[in-house]
């Protein structure tokens, strides 16, 4: 159990990167809430024409735009804002939309209009170069040098084996396979949005869930680098009202055990753990009863 819990945290080069990214943002006063806040709504208001318009392109770009936004500010001041951009990922991702933006990009760019023909004076003839007097033909039956210019160098060969020129040698794909690559801050809280409501159902039902089933249950998550994880669970949680317990703490590994990066997440949060694994899984077994109890009639 423990070889395991050391080969999925990776050691603690990533918990120095994961505090690096979730308390290493810089802190906004109100103002700057604020103006993040204005710009946000002008951009959904924007979103919000292009997609009555059925400006395909202008609202993909926007929508991506307003996520980027969104991850300037904490997940507190942007809950409403959040909200939309959840129904708009509805619309975009609705059968009607898909149709509209194949139906837009099949219609061929305009072309641009032809300029009037200029009527141009055409030049006076260049005066006629003198024509070179033709070489005498000699007729031989020994083959004409071939001239410099036009013969080609003849490779060297070896003694039973024709020379081939060299070919470089292409690279051989690894055994390690890379892992995905890191999102930017606006999709990882575009995807932590839409992760909420799938762990609160998960809660009312008195179960625990894994990334493997979330992504068979969001059809959209594709496969995500651990660290990426681990931030998009506490930024689930970090939207959470102060009683409310960590969602994050249903998401399991293996047969229904505790994910390894637990307890550093929910530090971040604010509910420390011991160092000892059996204190850990006790206040993980805890929470996890917490959060079936909270969300049971909600």
């Amino acid at each position: 159990m423990s070889k395991a819990r050391v080969r999925l945290s990776g050691g603690a080069a990533w918990q120095t990167d994961f505090r690096r990214r979730t308390t290493g943002r810089p802190v906004r006063t109100a103002m700057e809430i604020a103006t993040v806040r204005r710009d946000l709504n002008h951009t959904l208001t924007e979103l919000q024409r292009a997609i009555d318009k059925h400006a395909v392109a202008k609202a993909a770009d926007l929508y991506a735009l307003a996520w980027q936004q969104a991850a300037q500010a904490p997940p507190s001041e942007t809950r409403e804002q959040r909200a939309r951009l959840a129904a708009f990922k509805e619309i975009l991702g609705s059968r009607r939309w898909r149709e509209e933006e194949r139906s837009q990009a099949a219609i061929p760019a305009a072309s641009p209009t032809p300029k009037p023909h200029k009527r141009t004076v055409p030049r006076g003839r260049p005066a006629v170069q003198p024509v070179p007097a033709r070489p005498a033909v000699v007729w031989s039956s020994e083959p004409a040098p071939c001239p410099e210019s036009l013969a080609t160098p003849t490779p060297a060969r070896r003694s039973g084996a024709h020379a081939t020129p060299p070919v470089a040698e292409q690279p051989r794909p690894s055994s390690h396979t890379a892992g995905p690559a890191l999102l930017e801050a606006g999709r990882l809280w575009e995807i932590a949005t839409g992760l909420r409501p799938l762990l609160e159902a998960t809660a009312r039902s008195g179960a625990v869930t894994s990334w493997p089933a979330m992504r068979k249950l969001l059809p959209g998550l594709s496969r995500l680098h651990r660290d990426d994880e681990s931030v998009i669970l506490w930024l689930v949680d970090e939207d959470r009202q102060p009683d409310e317990p960590l969602l994050s703490a249903l998401v399991t590994v293996g047969n229904r055990e505790m994910h390894p990066r637990f307890p550093a997440i929910s530090e971040q949060l604010g509910l420390p753990t011991s160092r000892d694994v059996v204190q850990q899984r006790t206040v993980w077994s805890y929470e996890v009863l917490k959060v079936h109890q909270h969300w049971r009639y909600r």
